[in-house]
């Protein structure tokens, strides 16, 4: 049984879920109004006997304790799972020496700089000048300033630090969390002086650096942020969301603005799903970051030139985030906002707040403001090839960023607007698509096995002057799962050891949604990690679909370099440390060349008697099939109860789900058949 298991077998579902919502019992089943968005009918369901929750309303999601643990408090897997297993009572396997002493060195860190944001807060209460200039300058309340725990640097060149190492911090540890610098002479001294000081958390609300405004007119940069450290990232950071992510999640939108000033405002002003990037423009990982909350990004920049630019770079970023997700996971609606009278957020909302809501409201959509900005440097009199240019650069973004994939309108729209056919844009998109889709996968060396292939094959014998090559040590392989389990380990573990069978899986529930866009976006969408039961599958899972989409490593090596060591025995008996990938890790520098070719060579021999992973698809759709038919048993539930407006919207998802369940009951007879 494995960690993740034993917590479930250990924890009850209703009774943890019901220390933060009050569901009530109703038959075999429990009830409440979701706690993750507004409703007033309860569609919120936990089941007891599969230790399982649900929200049918806007939410349309589900899982297990983990899941629930995870998106109530806003954890990732680890810190659920940390949590949990101390509520069980399970002991949680120890960590690696490297990553104890990382995650150490990060707690130090960020007591270092806890402290400082106390010290500097204090000293802005203290200080006259310092409280005016934020209170009355900037504008923020005395509740805003305690809340962000906003601070001031006294103008004294060692005053932090003395301050700090009177607290017991050493040196060495007040320069490595960036709060002072070292110069070539030897000398310390604080980075900070004589400006307001901003905290800036993480997710978690954990203090990992500064950013610090000027209080002097004269003083250069105006704005200066913590240097990157262990704990402060600042491509990885967004300012705020610790305090927005809750009605991020609930309004499902979220605004990002381009300072921290910004940021603090909009939300003094009640807008709590603001958020501020931390550099020149959005990165990767927070967009991603942000996907996974708000399915609209409202990109509200400031309006000067370095503002635009900004805009520019981030919606590259974007454009180049959607493009390698062109399988549509991140399905995020971007849309660009322009503030009247060309203003800063800051002003704006200062100014006007009782009207930001509608500017929000009238934020422009991104095909709309992106086919405005590439066909402004487009001359009038420009050829095909500059006009397709323009159209292959923005067609990720048109066909990736909306709810539809598709979205005939705005690619009607660019037809017109480039004097191209409507039909070309979608071949160049579908082209574009299946590049990525190409490129996202990394080399295929891991073709699967000949049918007759033996876990037990002894590799090939080596030479005498061999046998001073090391041997990888062999990882410690977990039983074999129980037999409830067993679709889903052997789904999982082809997967992860032939990832271009995932392809293969998706373009048959593509071919059984036969077009229909309802069943393509709900219950015949993509295999993914809802279609697995056990946590720890679920979790492996959700890391197979990113590792996917990268480009820097093969699955197994994305999976082993960012799983948590707590679940690296699961993936090792996934991995089947026996087999041809065993042997080729055993063997090093020109040697494993030759081996690898060897057995690929022999691998394709046989390859034609696999079937081309027939039998990975058929159990893929009955995973599928168990999880429509849970759904449906659920749906059944709470139909008794529903007013009357709602009965026809749940009749509708009723049925699209039998629809889905009769196409996969006719396919898996058909393709058992094979197998018989």
């Amino acid at each position: 049984m494995s960690v993740t298991e034993e917590i479930k077998t250990r924890l009850d579902i209703v009774s943890y879920i019901q220390q933060y919502v009050p569901i009530k019992k109703a038959g075999r089943y429990y009830k409440a109004c979701c706690p993750f968005h507004n409703e007033k009918t309860p569609s919120f369901v936990v089941n007891p006997d599969t230790q399982s929750w649900r929200c049918f309303g806007a939410c349309a999601e589900g899982g297990d304790i983990f899941s629930f643990a995870q998106k109530y408090h806003g954890w990732d897997f680890r810190e659920a799972l940390t949590e949990l297993a101390k509520q069980a009572g399970v002991r949680l396997q120890e960590e690696s020496p490297q990553a104890r002493e990382r995650a150490e060195r990060g707690d130090i860190l960020r007591g270092v700089l806890q402290a400082a944001a106390d010290i500097f807060h204090q000293q802005l209460m203290q200080n006259d000048t310092a409280l005016g200039y934020a209170r009355d300058k900037r504008g923020f309340t005395l509740e805003t300033i305690q809340r962000f725990q906003i601070g001031y640097a006294l103008p004294s060149w060692q005053h932090i630090l003395d301050e700090l190492k009177q607290l017991g911090y050493p040196e060495e540890d007040i320069i490595e969390a960036g709060l002072a610098i070292k110069n070539d002479q030897g000398q310390v001294y604080d980075r900070f002086r004589n400006r307001l000081m901003i905290p800036i958390r993480d997710e978690r609300g954990r203090v990992i650096g500064f950013g610090a405004r000027a209080l002097d007119p004269q003083d250069s940069p105006k704005y200066l942020n913590s240097p990157q450290t262990p704990v402060f990232d600042k491509s990885q950071t967004l300012f705020g969301l610790d305090t927005a992510k809750r009605t991020i999640r609930d309004t499902e939108t979220a605004v990002i603005v381009e300072g921290y000033m910004d940021a603090i405002t909009a939300q003094q002003a009640g807008f709590m799903n603001v958020v501020a990037q931390m550099g020149t423009a959005l990165t990767e990982t927070q967009i991603k970051t942000l996907a996974r909350y708000a399915k609209k990004l409202i990109l509200a920049l400031d309006a000067d030139v370095a503002g635009q630019n900004a805009m520019r770079r981030s919606l590259e970023t974007a454009r180049q985030t959607l493009q390698a997700d062109y399988a549509g996971r991140l399905m995020v609606d971007i849309r660009i906002l322009q503030i009247p009278d060309a203003k800063d957020p800051d002003d704006f909302i200062r100014e006007h707040p009782e009207q930001w809501q509608t500017v929000l409201d009238s934020a422009m959509p991104v095909a709309d403001f992106v086919i405005d900005m590439e066909l402004a440097t487009l001359p009038a009199d420009a050829g095909l090839p500059q006009r397709e240019a323009v159209a292959r650069r923005v067609l990720p973004i048109l066909t990736a960023s909306e709810s539809n994939i598709y979205t005939r309108e705005n690619v009607q729209k660019l037809a017109r607007r480039l004097r191209i056919a409507e039909a070309d844009l979608l071949a160049w998109a579908q082209e574009e698509q299946a590049r990525h889709q190409k490129l996202a996968r990394p080399p295929s060396t891991n073709e699967p096995p000949p049918l007759d292939y033996d876990d037990a094959m002894i590799p090939p014998s080596l030479e005498d002057d061999d046998y001073g090559l090391s041997v990888a040590p062999q990882p410690q392989v977990l039983p074999e799962s129980s037999p409830p389990h067993e679709p889903e380990r052997y789904c999982l573990k082809m997967l992860i050891q032939y990832p271009d069978m995932y392809y293969q899986v998706n373009r048959k529930f593509r071919e059984l949604a036969n077009g229909d866009a309802r069943l393509l976006n709900g219950p015949l969408s993509d295999f993914n990690w809802g279609d697995f039961t056990r946590t720890d599958y679920q979790v492996i899972m959700k890391l197979f679909e990113m590792a996917i989409q990268q480009q820097d490593q093969d699955v197994q090596d994305y999976l082993q370099s960012t799983l948590d060591i707590i679940l690296h025995p699961v993936l090792d008996s996934l991995l089947n440390w026996n087999d041809t990938h065993m042997i080729t890790a055993r063997i090093k520098g020109r040697f494993q060349a030759d081996l690898t070719s060897a057995l690929r060579q022999y691998e394709k021999q046989a390859r034609s008697v696999l079937n081309d992973g027939l039998e990975l698809v058929l159990k893929a759709m009955e995973l599928r099939r168990n999880r429509i038919r849970q759904q449906l048993t659920e749906l059944y539930f709470i139909q008794s109860d529903l007013p009357a407006q709602d009965m026809l919207q749940t009749s509708q998802q009723v049925s699209l789900l039998k629809l889905a369940r009769e196409k996969l009951d006719y396919e898996i007879q058909q393709q058992s058949k094979k197998f018989s």
